[in-house]
């Protein structure tokens, strides 16, 4: 267990991470976890507002259609 963690251990598990997610995948999963840990240490903190905006929000208006005379 003591060289687990050693560099060129690290490089074969992430060219394995790499190979199954794509790189698309594996930036979408960087950018979620990076969120989620900002999200932690904010509620952890006790901040009840983020200091950045969330962007996953949209917001969108329905108009009902129009009735034909």
């Amino acid at each position: 267990m003591e060289g687990l963690f050693q560099p060129m251990h690290l490089l074969v598990i992430l060219a394995i991470v790499l190979l199954i997610f794509g790189p698309k995948k594996l930036g979408d999963l960087g950018k979620g976890l990076g969120e989620g840990i900002r999200n932690f240490k904010s509620s952890m903190s006790g901040n009840s507002d983020s200091t950045t905006p969330n962007t996953n929000t949209t917001s969108t208006t329905t108009t009902p259609p129009e009735e034909k005379k």
